[in-house]
């Protein structure tokens, strides 16, 4: 197999993960590919992202380092066995390689935990409110560009469906519920869409009221796999997304999400019936916000 030229923010991360395991184990690159059984070369270009390793040689390294985490080790061999290829394999040199990387990390995921203080979660848009975003003119692009980065995200949204689906948990401010952004019809449609996908049972959706505390400033995502260690966060630009994975920041992130979950209000819960939530709940604000479009 040949060396990846552009490896994937995920294959980059495998790679790191490896070099981490190898230098907690105390050893040499040198070392590391004798414990292996390969070449320093083949190990720099792992390290770097640029080729896989197979489970085997994984659980070798891991076993030198007297790792006792057979759920880290495996999850790791999961991440080391992806080939990077998915739905969005076609979007390669059509959309921005950041979005093709945070399409393979949801794919890969098995939760998925984000804040919005201004819009609508991407993975909750209706097409229109998609569309109204990307023609906002926030970031110039053409025509085009806008066309195929809403067929993209609308893509995205099919993570959340079927068996393997990952647990989305959602905090939006009211403010992004209260946005002229487009027409009331619009709006509308977006506002009926988020109680209708808050009633799956993998999606947890909480609004976070004006009168609560001073919201946490930036969007961000964690995005992650079996094990925490190798959960990633997503934190939101207005032209690029910006990674971050060392364990401090995901404490850091950890730390915020819990604490905009525990100021926002209850969830909604698909078992009680609409006309039975309070006003002091998250599908009553919606449904408060809702009844002027109606």
């Amino acid at each position: 197999m040949g060396l990846r030229a552009k490896p994937t923010y995920r294959q980059r991360r495998f790679g790191a993960e490896i070099r981490k395991l190898r230098e907690q184990a105390g050893l040499t690159v040198g070392e590391g590919a004798a414990v292996m059984g390969m070449r320093q070369s083949h190990i720099s270009n792992v390290e770097s992202g640029r080729t896989g390793l197979s489970p085997e040689r994984v659980r070798a390294l891991a076993g030198a380092g007297g790792s006792e985490d057979s759920t880290f080790v495996d999850a790791l061999v999961a991440m080391g066995q992806a080939s990077g290829k998915g739905w969005w394999t076609e979007y390669r040199d059509r959309v921005r390689p950041s979005l093709l990387d945070v399409a393979e990390l949801e794919a890969g995921a098995r939760a998925l935990h984000c804040y919005e203080p201004m819009f609508v979660p991407g993975l909750l848009q209706t097409p229109e409110y998609a569309a109204a975003i990307h023609r906002a003119g926030y970031v110039r692009t053409s025509r085009q560009e806008d066309d195929l980065a809403i067929e993209f995200r609308l893509k995205r949204q099919q993570v959340l469906l079927g068996e393997s689906a990952p647990r989305l948990h959602a905090v939006v401010h009211e403010a992004a519920l209260r946005s002229t952004l487009g027409s009331p019809r619009l709006m509308r449609s977006q506002l009926l869409r988020l109680i209708e996908l808050s009633r799956l049972p993998n999606v947890t959706l909480q609004i976070m009221p004006f009168d609560g505390p001073v919201p946490f400033g930036t969007s961000f995502s964690l995005v992650g796999p079996e094990v925490w260690e190798l959960s990633t966060v997503i934190v939101g630009h207005v032209e690029k997304s910006f990674y971050l994975d060392d364990r401090n920041d995901l404490a850091r992130y950890g730390d915020a999400f819990a604490k905009v979950c525990e100021v926002a209000l209850p969830p909604v819960d698909a078992t009680v019936l609409p006309e039975a939530h309070g006003a002091k709940d998250s599908l009553g604000l919606i449904q408060r916000l809702l009844y002027p479009l109606l």
